[in-house]
């Protein structure tokens, strides 16, 4: 195989509100943290053990609208998209920062839609108009031996 790959999928809680910024031109960037957690059990002390990673989200244009409109702290969301790093020189000390520019993004439960008494289905979001909520999960139903 030619080439590389730079892909990157996230399944996590918002750690934070977003924060906006809109440019002349119609465009903007939104940023926010999300939360990954990982489980396991302490074989010595039988003690179970949550580890936190956090991640910086960075979305785009109408991702990034869309996104203002419908997520808030604690929203759970499923981002898919590709890492960039930057640096910078901060009073003399180099700064780095590894980002997750979000390409396509499914919201899996925000607090608003469960606010509302309506049964309408959460919105998913993509860099393409909003389209039908794509299933993450495999069928239950798989007759696959694997």
């Amino acid at each position: 195989m030619a080439g590389t790959v730079n892909k990157v999928i996230l399944i996590g809680h918002l750690g934070d509100d977003m924060k906006m910024h809109y440019f002349d031109g119609g465009n903007s960037i939104g940023r926010f943290p999300i939360a990954t957690n990982e489980s396991y059990t302490n074989k010595q002390t039988g003690e179970k053990v949550t580890t936190t990673d956090w991640h910086n989200i960075v979305v785009r244009n109408k991702l990034a609208e869309i996104c203002e409109k419908y997520l808030s702290k604690g929203d759970k969301v499923y981002c898919e998209g590709k890492l960039k790093n930057r640096q910078w020189e901060q009073d003399g000390v180099k700064r780095y920062s590894t980002e997750v520019y979000v390409s396509e993004m499914t919201f899996l439960s925000t607090k608003k839609s469960l606010d509302k008494t309506t049964t309408q289905s959460t919105p998913s979001a993509q860099t393409n108009p909003p389209s039908a909520e794509k299933s993450i999960a495999p069928e239950e139903n798989d007759d696959l031996p694997f």
